[in-house]
């Protein structure tokens, strides 16, 4: 679904803008896109997720109250969940941005469409431009979103690459475990994992004021999910 948490804003502000290319999908940061919403200026965001649920309008209802700042529901939309396992395995090929003020990111997160309480988070990537280099850094783990039964755990884990090439994350998790690999090597082991529906997102980020050169863009190569459950 070409929107990013599209029940906390509206359409114009929270659809992704990108283009299906050779080699994948190529996530776009345009010079006249919105930002996502006028509270979080500037903060603009391409976005493709597998599901999508909301409370009524005017609620506090929905995946992933990631903020306490007085998120409720602008845009009412359907329970949708075109891929949501309680447990599983997905690989995601991705090359990241090097544009400007730009992070691509993957996350699971709790739907929250049975349990507002189900709201955990597996971060398997949080790529900032500025951290990529010869070699490139991002930030992997878990996040407990007040879930009761997760603590957040995050870190900053090497890649010792060029985050712009393609290459490959993946995340494992059930039965009380997080595993989270780059290129074959395991970079997280968390003792914790979320056991109910989540969905995945990918994200191009641009956090800050519009500067620099558009389009700015990252490229989804592949994804490949499976359910234990």
């Amino acid at each position: 679904m070409p929107h990013y948490l599209p029940h906390w804003t509206t359409p114009d502000r929270s659809a992704a803008r990108f283009d299906i290319a050779g080699d994948g999908i190529r996530l776009r940061i345009d010079r006249d896109q919105p930002d996502w919403r006028p509270e979080d200026a500037p903060l603009r965001v391409s976005n493709l997720q597998t599901g999508t649920y909301s409370g009524a309008l005017g609620t506090s209802r929905g995946t992933h109250r990631h903020r306490d700042d007085g998120l409720v529901v602008r845009t009412e939309v359907p329970t949708r969940l075109l891929w949501a396992p309680s447990a599983g395995r997905v690989d995601i090929t991705v090359s990241a941005s090097r544009d400007l003020d730009c992070m691509l990111a993957a996350w699971l997160v709790g739907t929250e469409h049975e349990d507002e309480s189900e709201a955990g988070e597996v971060c398997i990537f949080e790529i900032d431009a500025a951290a990529i280099g010869e070699e490139s850094t991002a930030r992997s783990g878990v996040k407990a979103h007040g879930g009761p039964g997760l603590t957040t755990d995050m870190t900053e884990v090497r890649m010792p690459f060029d985050a712009t090439r393609p290459h490959t994350w993946t995340a494992i998790w059930g039965e009380g475990e997080t595993v989270i690999g780059c290129e074959g090597v395991v970079v997280r082991r968390v003792r914790q994992a979320p056991d109910y529906p989540l969905v995945l997102l990918v994200d191009l980020f641009e956090i800050g004021r519009p500067r620099g050169t558009y389009p700015k863009t990252a490229t989804i190569h592949s994804v490949r999910g499976w359910d234990a459950r």
